[in-house]
């Protein structure tokens, strides 16, 4: 206990004495909240191990008998991606934050808080703590993501983002006041039998999942999440869609966790949300030409999934069943943390990438293989876990879905399970897709611009969280098997029986152990050969006749995705620039597509926008004249009175 509260302590003061030291507050940042990280993790593999859970009693708060802060096996598994990802932002930083903005000392300040609010919000076991937790959380990624306020489109993501986040608080407060008067109390704890059944528990559920919705970024709550990760600083963006839209998922699996008997129809929603957000943000990240925008379209495609495990481990509990709620939940907790570990290394090779070249537009990169072979070493390793392919670790928790949902069409015949599995098929082929785009347009080929071919490679600063994330994945893909008692732990809070459920043979995770390590092996030595640089620059490939070939003869991201983007543009509605060439020899042509957000840019920007000119119209009202305000005033009065009378 004494452990994870000083930890917590540390993360939220680790930026403030750099508020006094000049030139080393980064520094000082990194080693408190590394000191943090250490002791945060201890604490949490302490409790994942065998330890007992701990409850810390605030008699202070309203409506409790006990305490305000619970640390079981559930906060335990979010405080570790909470610390890594905080610890690894910092560090991050030291050479990517203080070359690029002024107000330096400051934002340290908050990353610090931002990081400190997460980790008070996983152990957060009243209401009061936990709404205070939450919107700390909250008002201090505004003020991360608002970091370079002098361009119009930080400006504009900042202010779509503090209206999201604080209509879902919204929805938490009135979750919260239903539930409250019920149980008597604010402790966050086991709700009675026939709850969730009746008209109010529909309700709060329905509030729950509209304010965890939005802050996780479910399809079509979703429309914050790109603006705001493309805009905020890269570890910044690292820690938001690897912890903070996990604190969404957090609240989804706590009221799971609540509720002794769930019914079907919550499963049943939480696959098909889940199925949505999966394939739709993977289709749109198809389209997206900025690789921060991109990037943060597989964040929602990985909600999507994190919520298909939820829905079979929810489906299975409603029926009792032991096997599909681990194996169901297991799958959502444990790529809740894989997700965490493979998205914060992309979105920190990301960073250094742009860092590097001064913009996020594959189209206009190209080659930085050859000047950045760490980074594109880290990002490669980043990319294959995140297409589910093996022998890393996003394969294991996919893997562990795919057999709740086979287990459960064997067991029960359910049909949607059979959806479970297309749907977990089609996003894997898309992502495969997207990842081979992405990765080929920034890293092969030649420079499409100056700016890519003077590139350099990242410093120490930012090239060691980057090691660290990409060891874990490996760690995690190769020996599955050792972390299997501490994730059985952590479902074990979830449902009754499955305590008793040896996660490590359900799931098969021995044998794949076994035949991990000469996957990688042999990944290890086909990237040794085929690594950037490594061939002679005297040998050009074959060139097809093409005596010159050049930068302008290779696939750009636009025209890699041009298939499959107009294969879907019954779902993306693309708009295409260009593309027409005419006469025997022109002098050129360009090309280009651009994919607009489904609900910000094509619904509720247009909608906004009517709204805006409509009220510019009531100005004719306004016209400064008292006399006329008491007019309205009478008119008013007397539609009152004749209303009333009639």
């Amino acid at each position: 206990m004494i452990l994870y509260l000083l930890a917590v302590l540390l993360a939220f003061t680790s930026g403030i004495p750099g508020l006094w030291l000049r030139r080393r507050g980064g520094e000082a940042a990194a080693v408190l909240m590394g000191l943090a990280a250490l002791l945060g993790i201890v604490a949490a593999l302490r409790v994942l191990l065998g330890g007992a859970s701990w409850v810390v009693g605030l008699p202070a708060l309203p409506m409790s008998a006990t305490g305000g802060l619970a640390f079981d096996a559930i906060a335990a598994w979010f405080a570790i991606p909470v610390f890594l990802l905080s610890a690894g932002g910092a560090l991050y930083a030291v050479g990517y934050w203080d070359e690029r903005h002024g107000n330096v000392r400051l934002l340290r300040v908050v990353f610090g808080l931002a990081a400190g609010s997460l980790a008070l919000l996983v152990a957060a076991a009243h209401v009061l703590t936990f709404i205070l937790a939450w919107e700390g959380m909250a008002v201090s990624a505004f003020v991360l993501v608002m970091a370079e306020d002098r361009q119009p489109e930080t400006r504009r993501a900042g202010w779509i983002y503090l209206i999201s986040t604080h209509t879902g608080t919204l929805c938490l407060i009135a979750a919260f006041s239903l539930l409250m008067p019920f149980t008597g109390h604010g402790r966050l704890d086991l709700l009675p039998a026939g709850f969730a059944s009746s008209s109010r528990g529909t309700l709060t559920f329905v509030l729950f999942l509209l304010a965890f919705g939005l802050k996780a970024g479910i399809m079509p709550l979703h429309f914050w999440l790109p603006p705001a990760h493309a805009a905020a600083p890269s570890h910044v963006s690292a820690l938001m869609s690897g912890v903070l839209i996990k604190m969404g998922i957090l609240g989804l699996i706590r009221l799971v966790s609540w509720v002794p008997d769930p019914p079907p129809w919550w499963g049943g929603l939480f696959l098909g949300l889940g199925a949505l957000s999966g394939l739709l943000g993977v289709a749109f990240a198809l389209g997206q030409h900025d690789l921060k925008r991109l990037l943060a379209y597989h964040s929602i495609e990985n909600i999507g999934i994190i919520l298909l495990g939820l829905g079979l481990g929810t489906l299975g509990k409603a029926a009792g069943h032991p096997v599909m709620m681990a194996l169901g939940f297991g799958g959502a907790l444990l790529h809740v943390l894989n997700h965490s570990l493979f998205k914060g290394l992309l979105f920190l090779s990301a960073g250094a990438v742009v860092r590097a070249t001064g913009g996020r537009n594959m189209d206009r990169m190209g080659g930085l293989g050859r000047a950045m072979p760490w980074t594109s070493g880290a990002f490669l390793v980043g990319a294959w876990a995140i297409v589910g392919l093996p022998p890393l670790n996003g394969f294991i928790s996919e893997w562990m879905i795919y057999l709740g949902a086979f287990r459960g069409f064997t067991l029960f015949r359910w049909p949607w399970t059979a959806g479970v599995v297309t749907a977990l098929a089609l996003i894997g082929a898309l992502a495969l897709a997207c990842f081979a785009k992405a990765f080929g347009a920034v890293f092969l080929g030649e420079p499409r611009t100056p700016t890519a071919a003077r590139a350099l490679e990242a410093p120490l600063s930012l090239r060691v969280p980057m090691a660290v994330l990409a060891l874990a994945c490996a760690f995690i893909g190769l020996a599955p098997v050792l972390i299997a008692p501490a994730l059985g732990r952590a479902v074990a809070v979830l449902g009754p029986g499955t305590a008793q459920t040896d996660l490590a043979r359900l799931a098969h995770l021995s044998s794949l152990t076994a035949w991990a390590t000469p996957m990688l092996l042999l990944a290890g030595l086909l990237w040794a050969w085929a690594r950037p640089g490594k061939a002679p620059r005297d040998r050009p490939t074959w060139d097809c006749g093409y005596a010159r070939p050049g930068a302008r003869m290779q696939y750009t991201a636009s025209s890699f995705a041009q298939g499959l983007v107009g294969g879907l543009r019954w779902i993306l509605w693309p708009k295409v620039h260009g593309g027409r060439v005419q006469g025997l020899f022109p002098a050129g042509a360009q090309y280009g597509s651009h994919v607009p957000d489904p609900v910000l840019d094509r619904f509720a920007d247009p909608l906004l926008r009517l709204v805006a000119r409509g009220a510019a119209l009531l100005r004719i009202l306004q016209g400064g004249q008292l006399s006329v305000y008491l007019l309205y005033v009478l008119l008013t009065l007397l539609t009152l009175l004749i209303w009333m009378v009639a």
